[in-house]
Protein backbone atom coordinates (compact mmCIF):
# COMPACT_ATOMS: atom_id res chain seq x y z
CA UNK A 1 0.00 0.00 0.00
CA UNK A 2 1.13 3.48 -0.64
CA UNK A 3 2.07 5.85 1.98
CA UNK A 4 0.92 9.53 1.90
CA UNK A 5 2.73 12.70 2.58
CA UNK A 6 0.40 15.05 4.54
CA UNK A 7 1.25 18.58 3.70
CA UNK A 8 0.03 21.32 4.98
CA UNK A 9 -0.29 24.81 3.51
CA UNK A 10 1.35 27.86 3.38
CA UNK A 11 4.53 26.25 1.63
CA UNK A 12 8.14 26.88 2.47
CA UNK A 13 10.81 26.55 -0.37
CA UNK A 14 12.20 23.82 1.82
CA UNK A 15 8.79 21.76 1.30
CA UNK A 16 8.19 22.13 -1.80
CA UNK A 17 12.40 21.46 -2.48
CA UNK A 18 11.76 17.98 -0.81
CA UNK A 19 8.92 16.58 -2.64
CA UNK A 20 9.56 14.20 -5.34
CA UNK A 21 7.80 13.21 -8.92
CA UNK A 22 4.91 10.47 -8.21
CA UNK A 23 4.53 11.27 -4.22
CA UNK A 24 1.45 10.81 -3.20
CA UNK A 25 0.01 13.68 -0.67
CA UNK A 26 -2.65 14.41 1.46
CA UNK A 27 -2.86 18.53 0.92
CA UNK A 28 -4.92 20.32 3.96
CA UNK A 29 -5.08 24.27 4.46
CA UNK A 30 -6.19 26.85 2.06
CA UNK A 31 -6.30 26.61 -1.68
CA UNK A 32 -7.25 29.42 -4.44
CA UNK A 33 -9.28 28.28 -7.56
CA UNK A 34 -8.93 30.11 -10.69
CA UNK A 35 -9.29 29.21 -14.29
CA UNK A 36 -8.97 29.88 -17.80
CA UNK A 37 -10.95 33.16 -17.61
CA UNK A 38 -9.23 33.55 -14.33
CA UNK A 39 -6.04 33.22 -15.45
CA UNK A 40 -6.98 35.42 -18.54
CA UNK A 41 -7.63 37.89 -16.09
CA UNK A 42 -5.03 38.21 -13.78
CA UNK A 43 -2.47 38.17 -16.62
CA UNK A 44 -4.22 41.28 -17.85
CA UNK A 45 -3.82 42.68 -14.26
CA UNK A 46 -0.10 41.37 -14.79
CA UNK A 47 0.31 43.38 -17.92
CA UNK A 48 -1.13 46.69 -16.33
CA UNK A 49 1.07 46.18 -13.21
CA UNK A 50 -2.19 45.87 -10.81
CA UNK A 51 -1.51 43.62 -7.51
CA UNK A 52 -2.52 40.14 -8.19
CA UNK A 53 -6.67 39.20 -6.36
CA UNK A 54 -4.09 36.90 -3.47
CA UNK A 55 -1.01 36.44 -2.75
CA UNK A 56 0.64 33.90 -4.36
CA UNK A 57 3.55 33.31 -1.53
CA UNK A 58 3.66 29.98 -0.17
CA UNK A 59 -0.32 29.42 -1.53
CA UNK A 60 -2.16 27.35 -3.82
CA UNK A 61 -3.62 27.79 -7.41
CA UNK A 62 -6.34 24.77 -8.47
CA UNK A 63 -6.96 25.08 -11.72
CA UNK A 64 -11.13 24.25 -11.09
CA UNK A 65 -14.79 25.42 -10.96
CA UNK A 66 -17.23 23.90 -8.55
CA UNK A 67 -20.36 22.77 -9.83
CA UNK A 68 -23.20 24.18 -8.44
CA UNK A 69 -24.16 23.48 -4.61
CA UNK A 70 -26.56 21.16 -3.64
CA UNK A 71 -28.47 21.82 -0.45
CA UNK A 72 -26.53 21.11 2.48
CA UNK A 73 -23.07 20.80 0.77
CA UNK A 74 -20.13 23.68 1.07
CA UNK A 75 -19.43 23.37 -2.47
CA UNK A 76 -20.58 21.18 -5.51
CA UNK A 77 -18.15 18.58 -7.19
CA UNK A 78 -15.03 20.30 -7.95
CA UNK A 79 -11.90 17.82 -9.55
CA UNK A 80 -9.43 19.55 -12.02
CA UNK A 81 -9.21 20.98 -14.84
CA UNK A 82 -6.61 20.32 -17.84
CA UNK A 83 -3.36 22.13 -17.22
CA UNK A 84 -2.73 23.09 -20.47
CA UNK A 85 -5.24 25.46 -20.82
CA UNK A 86 -3.26 27.53 -18.36
CA UNK A 87 -0.30 26.69 -19.63
CA UNK A 88 -0.16 30.17 -21.72
CA UNK A 89 -0.59 32.11 -18.44
CA UNK A 90 1.74 29.80 -15.82
CA UNK A 91 5.36 31.29 -16.72
CA UNK A 92 4.51 34.86 -15.98
CA UNK A 93 2.33 33.99 -12.71
CA UNK A 94 4.81 31.89 -11.64
CA UNK A 95 7.77 34.57 -12.29
CA UNK A 96 5.43 37.04 -9.78
CA UNK A 97 5.55 33.91 -7.05
CA UNK A 98 3.08 31.23 -7.92
CA UNK A 99 5.12 28.28 -7.19
CA UNK A 100 2.24 25.68 -5.85
CA UNK A 101 -0.24 24.36 -9.06
CA UNK A 102 -3.06 21.77 -8.98
CA UNK A 103 -4.35 20.35 -12.56
CA UNK A 104 -4.85 17.23 -14.42
CA UNK A 105 -2.31 16.34 -17.70
CA UNK A 106 1.44 17.77 -18.56
CA UNK A 107 2.88 20.80 -18.84
CA UNK A 108 4.53 22.78 -21.68
CA UNK A 109 8.32 23.33 -21.72
CA UNK A 110 7.88 26.71 -20.84
CA UNK A 111 6.15 25.77 -17.99
CA UNK A 112 8.43 23.39 -16.68
CA UNK A 113 11.38 25.10 -17.26
CA UNK A 114 9.47 28.17 -15.18
CA UNK A 115 8.13 25.68 -12.31
CA UNK A 116 12.47 24.37 -12.38
CA UNK A 117 13.88 28.11 -12.44
CA UNK A 118 11.69 29.12 -9.28
CA UNK A 119 11.65 26.64 -7.28
CA UNK A 120 8.10 25.13 -7.97
CA UNK A 121 5.98 22.07 -7.70
CA UNK A 122 3.20 21.42 -9.65
CA UNK A 123 0.87 18.40 -8.37
CA UNK A 124 -1.87 16.50 -10.56
CA UNK A 125 -5.50 15.87 -9.25
CA UNK A 126 -6.86 12.56 -9.69
CA UNK A 127 -9.18 12.95 -12.61
CA UNK A 128 -13.02 11.54 -12.23
CA UNK A 129 -13.02 11.84 -8.55
CA UNK A 130 -14.69 15.59 -8.51
CA UNK A 131 -17.33 14.51 -6.26
CA UNK A 132 -15.40 12.78 -3.48
CA UNK A 133 -12.42 16.22 -3.67
CA UNK A 134 -15.55 18.28 -3.09
CA UNK A 135 -15.57 15.94 0.37
CA UNK A 136 -12.55 17.64 1.06
CA UNK A 137 -13.55 21.15 1.03
CA UNK A 138 -14.53 22.04 4.34
CA UNK A 139 -15.16 26.34 3.55
CA UNK A 140 -15.06 28.36 0.01
CA UNK A 141 -15.07 31.97 0.54
CA UNK A 142 -15.14 34.17 -2.81
CA UNK A 143 -12.17 36.11 -3.30
CA UNK A 144 -12.73 38.07 -7.11
CA UNK A 145 -14.06 38.30 -10.19
CA UNK A 146 -17.99 37.16 -9.17
CA UNK A 147 -18.96 37.75 -12.60
CA UNK A 148 -17.10 35.11 -13.67
CA UNK A 149 -19.42 32.59 -11.80
CA UNK A 150 -17.58 29.59 -11.59
CA UNK A 151 -14.75 31.01 -12.67
CA UNK A 152 -14.01 32.82 -9.94
CA UNK A 153 -11.35 32.82 -7.71
CA UNK A 154 -12.77 31.09 -4.81
CA UNK A 155 -10.44 30.29 -1.36
CA UNK A 156 -11.35 26.90 -0.18
CA UNK A 157 -10.26 25.55 3.12
CA UNK A 158 -9.71 21.79 2.42
CA UNK A 159 -8.85 18.78 4.72
CA UNK A 160 -6.60 16.06 3.02
CA UNK A 161 -6.95 17.07 -1.06
CA UNK A 162 -5.41 13.97 -2.34
CA UNK A 163 -3.13 14.71 -5.06
CA UNK A 164 0.40 13.58 -6.45
CA UNK A 165 3.62 15.18 -7.06
CA UNK A 166 3.58 15.50 -11.28
CA UNK A 167 6.67 18.06 -11.99
CA UNK A 168 8.80 18.75 -9.09
CA UNK A 169 11.57 21.41 -8.53
CA UNK A 170 13.98 19.18 -10.07
CA UNK A 171 12.14 18.84 -13.46
CA UNK A 172 10.92 15.44 -12.96
CA UNK A 173 7.63 14.90 -15.04
CA UNK A 174 5.77 11.70 -13.90
CA UNK A 175 4.20 12.31 -17.71
CA UNK A 176 7.17 11.93 -18.85
CA UNK A 177 7.62 8.59 -20.64
CA UNK A 178 11.37 8.11 -20.70
CA UNK A 179 11.80 8.37 -17.02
Amino acid sequence: MAEFRELTIPFSDETIKSLKCGEICYITGPIYTARDAAHQRMADMLAAGEEMPFDFEGNVVFYAGPSPTKPGMVIGSIGPTTAGRMDSFAPDLIAKGLKVMIAKGSRNDAVKKSVVEHGGVYFAGIGGIAALMSECVKSVELVDFEDLGPEAIRRLEVEKLPVVVALDSDGNDVYDRKR
